[in-house]
Parts: structure tokens; C-alpha cells; sequence
């Protein structure tokens, strides 16, 4: 059993699958948010897509950070990541303006007390206030706030996002077809946007990076891990979220290497959309299954080969330290440094590398679609061959 099994979470997301199998999967099944007809408009050629997620356990990371150095400014991180899960999802239905947004947060009052919940509130609104001026408009409608001390130890940051869009703007992933390439987006580094070097974590896998990292010092903060874990898998690490290493010239802490706030591809994606709408076949958000995510929204008959991944980020290579993990389950849990693939022609691929790196993102053809009766994802990287 891998360690992330053992730590009581899925990067597949089996059990969740198993439970809404018998869903509807809404107008276009491959899209990457369930797509329903305009109930709010009632016109045929509009749609309606809502869409709910969050930080994840990184906020146990942000309790543990700010507890050992007391910096508020931490959980602004948090509130960006709690909406970046909810709108890079979106964006890869289309959408990517005028979009409204509700938050949810869960707290242990006893632990989190009412600074922290201002420091999440004000970290929303800056962060929307930021992508409007670059285009992307999301309107902050408040949310709940509820202390349920009894269901949380520490705290939970969620949100949900919702908006209207028109029938004929949107990618749903039925046009992935053998022949494409496939761009990826980096996670890491500091796109023009961004207010420093950002490690390309993200908000998935991060139960497995805090206990593969971090020391059994963290042992003795009981609320931040499961007492059904066992103990040989909790906090296993070498480091202090204030260590320091080198990453790319320039000290970083370990802390802050791990809360790295999500990175937003959405003001790319608006000018992707805006200026080649027709040559973007497929968008992928690689979260929760990281470089295996792909396979759950690829039509039938074709299959996906990645053998250009870039060389992954420093942080990801210090997990793989820590943990012991094998390639397989690193690049099937985390982003490993690609977190957005676009799916286009070979032609228009050039183009939208411009765009990304325009806003100071690296991007690169990383891989390609070929036709297959067996649906699946090949990994060639460091000459080892990985097929999921």
C-alpha cells in the first residue's frame, strides 16, 4: 500500500467516483465541469456550470507555519489557493469572466481564532481584486462562516464558483483527437503576476508532502494529523517549515516552499481563448491525479504520450527525497511542474507557448495524442516508461 493510501486519501478519487457513478454527467460527459442547461436564463444557447473545491489539508500547513512564526499573511495564501482549485477548473470548460464566487470556511474557534478568518477574508477579495485588473472578472458573494469545533480540529477553506456561459464558447474536450500536441504550462517560477518565486505545488498532495517532509517535532501539534494514521507515517521528514534551501539561486524556507499559493493560468487562458479559441481543442487541469488527470476526460479511441516533461521543480524532488516514493506514484499524485495542458494542433503550438511565456510562464509541447483501442497515459521520462 502506497504511503498515501496509508495516510487515508486517494489520488484517483475511487470511492467518490463509485458514489456518483450514477449521476448525470451533464450535457458533454468529457468536459472538465459538469455542464447543465441555462436554469438561471432559459435559453438554449447559454449554460450553466458551478463548480466546488478548496485548500485542501494545506491549511493544516498554514496553522502549523503560522503557530511556529506567528505571520498572518500566510492564510492570504490559503484564500487564493481555496479559489484558484474552483477557477482553473473552470477555465478549462471556456470560461474565464464573470464568474461569481462563495466561501465556505470551517473552523476549531478553541484553535483559530477571528484574526485568521480576516486574514482569509481580505486574502479573497485581493486576490479577485488582482485578476480583474487582469481581466478576469469574479464577483465576491460572501459565504459561510461556521465554528464547528466538534467536526474540525483546525480549519477548512472552501469555496464554490459558478457562472453563465454561452453554448458556443465552450471547450468540453470532445475535439482531443490523435494528431494534437499537447502544451504544458509550468507550475513553477514567478509569472509577471506574481509576487515571488512559487514552487508549482499547488493544492494536491500535500498530506503526503507535510508528512514526507516535515520532522516528527510536528508530532506535537496532535490536531494537525489523523489519530487513525499510523504512527510509523506521521511527520517522517527531516526539515523545519524554517529550514532553508537553495532553490534557483535564492534561499527559500521550506515553509514556504510547500504554501507556494496555487498559481492561476486563467488571465493565459483568456488570451489564449480571446486570440485562438478554434485551435484549442482540450484544456486539463492536472489537480487531484496529477499527471494521470488527463485520462478521465479523453474521448474514446485515443490515447495520451508524454516523453517532453520538463525536469520537475525542486520541491518535488525534495518529497521524492524524504518519501522514498517511486516515479510512478510521484508523477500520479503531484503536477510534477506541469499543472495546465492545452491540447491544439502542432501548427497553432508555437503561438500559445508565446502567450504563456508573455505572462512570464514557461510552456513547451510536452507530449501528444495517438490513436489506441486501449485508453491510456505513457510516461517517458529519465528513460523509464511509466503507462497508467
Amino acid at each position: 500500500m502506497s504511503l498515501y493510501s496509508q495516510r487515508g486519501v486517494s489520488a484517483q478519487k475511487e470511492d467518490v467516483h463509485a458514489a456518483t457513478r450514477n449521476l448525470s454527467k451533464g450535457l458533454y460527459p468529457r468536459a472538465f465541469c459538469k455542464i447543465d442547461p441555462d436554469l438561471l436564463g432559459g435559453d438554449a444557447d447559454w449554460v450553466n456550470v458551478m463548480h466546488a473545491d478548496g485548500a485542501g489539508t494545506k491549511s493544516i500547513l498554514a496553522y502549523l507555519y503560522w503557530k511556529e512564526t506567528g505571520d498572518l499573511s500566510v492564510w492570504k495564501g490559503i484564500a487564493q489557493d481555496a479559489i484558484v482549485m474552483n477557477l482553473d477548473d473552470l477555465i478549462c470548460t471556456g470560461i474565464y469572466d464573470r464568474m461569481l464566487f462563495s466561501s465556505s470556511i470551517d473552523r476549531n474557534k478553541h484553535r483559530v481564532p477571528g484574526e485568521v478568518l480576516t486574514a482569509l477574508i481580505e486574502g479573497t477579495q485581493e486576490f479577485l481584486d488582482t485578476m480583474a485588473t487582469l481581466g478576469v472578472n469574479i464577483a465576491f458573494l460572501g459565504g459561510e462562516t461556521a465554528d464547528v469545533g466538534d467536526v474540525v480540529r483546525t480549519v477548512a477553506v472552501n469555496g464554490t464558483m459558478a457562472a453563465r456561459w454561452r453554448k458556443s464558447a465552450l471547450i468540453t474536450n470532445e475535439k482531443i483527437a490523435a494528431g494534437q500536441v499537447i502544451v504544458g504550462l509550468a507550475s513553477d517560477g514567478q509569472a509577471g503576476y506574481e509576487q515571488a518565486y512559487n514552487s508549482g505545488i499547488g493544492s494536491n498532495g500535500l498530506t503526503s508532502a507535510r508528512h514526507d517532509v516535515l520532522h516528527k517535532h510536528y508530532k506535537t501539534f496532535p490536531e494537525t494529523f489523523d489519530d487513525l494514521v499510523p504512527e510509523e507515517v506521521v511527520y517522517i521528514g527531516q526539515h523545519r517549515l524554517t529550514d532553508t534551501l537553495p532553490v534557483e539561486g535564492q534561499l527559500c524556507t521550506v515553509g514556504s516552499l510547500l504554501l507556494s499559493p496555487t498559481r492561476t493560468f486563467a488571465p493565459v487562458v483568456r488570451t489564449m481563448i480571446e486570440e485562438h479559441f478554434d485551435q484549442i481543442h482540450g484544456l486539463i487541469h492536472c489537480s487531484g491525479g496529477g499527471q494521470t488527470k488527463c485520462a478521465k476526460y479523453l474521448p474514446d479511441g485515443v490515447a495520451v504520450v508524454k516523453d517532453n516533461l520538463p525536469a520537475p521543480p525542486e520541491i518535488f524532488r525534495l518529497i521524492q527525497t524524504c518519501s522514498g516514493s517511486d516515479e510512478r506514484e510521484m508523477y500520479q499524485v503531484f503536477n510534477m511542474g506541469i499543472r495546465l495542458e492545452v491540447y491544439t494542433s502542432e501548427k497553432a503550438a508555437e503561438a500559445l507557448i508565446a502567450i504563456a511565456r508573455h505572462y512570464g510562464i514557461a510552456a513547451q509541447v510536452i507530449g501528444r495524442v495517438e490513436s489506441s483501442v486501449k485508453k491510456e497515459v505513457v510516461l517517458r521520462t529519465a528513460g523509464t516508461e511509466i503507462r497508467y
